[in-house]
């Protein structure tokens, strides 16, 4: 008798549990944590939104991710002339026409790595003519790039000045002759044009 009762009593004190559960919170009662201040609320919000870290290790990684997929795009941009995504230095019309207007030409100063590992050897052979030779050569290829890059700078100026007449040229002729000091494979960025080919 006594069971069927509290059998019976259980029953609706079930329901209304379930009942209870089903409807939405009273905004008065009690959450069980503390309000958060209207101003760490808002930061929270905020950095939710932007996707900004909570934590300085987490920052970091992030900045040395993103650091890495830049570096990565450079590299491949270095490779295939992407303008998008090149290194402030070389970005631009007038840097692009620069590196065409070498890289089309024949240059001696990117033939001096070469002639001076040649140079090298000569001057270490122990024989007096073989030694003087090589002091001639080392002149006379000093001489060579000296004329030849003078040339390149004076013609590389005038086709700036008819190509970009209104664009800032600051640094683009010395930029050229660092460029035409490499070899040609080595070259970064790329050489985009065939040598004999018009920039």
């Amino acid at each position: 008798m006594f069971r069927s009762r509290s059998k019976e009593e259980k029953a609706p004190t079930d329901k209304v549990t379930a009942d209870l559960s089903k409807q939405p919170r009273d905004p008065q009662a009690p959450k069980g944590r503390p309000t958060p201040k209207r101003s760490e609320a808002q930061s929270q919000r905020r950095r939710a939104s932007s996707g900004t870290p909570l934590d300085r290790k987490e920052a970091m990684k992030r900045q040395r991710e993103a650091r890495r997929a830049d570096l990565a795009r450079q590299r491949e941009a270095l490779a295939n002339g992407d303008e998008r995504y090149l290194p402030v230095r070389d970005k631009g019309p007038v840097r692009r026409f620069v590196r065409d207007y070498v890289d089309s030409r024949f240059c001696v100063a990117e033939f001096f790595l070469p002639m001076a590992v040649i140079i090298l050897v000569l001057s270490v052979i122990q024989v007096r003519n073989i030694q003087n030779i090589s002091l001639l050569l080392w002149l006379f290829v000093i001489v060579l790039i000296v004329v030849d890059s003078i040339g390149l700078s004076f013609r590389m100026r005038k086709q700036l000045k008819e190509r970009f007449p209104n664009t800032p040229k600051r640094g683009a002729v010395a930029y050229g002759l660092m460029r035409s000091l490499q070899m040609r494979r080595l070259r970064l960025p790329k050489p985009q044009v065939k040598r004999g080919e018009r920039p």
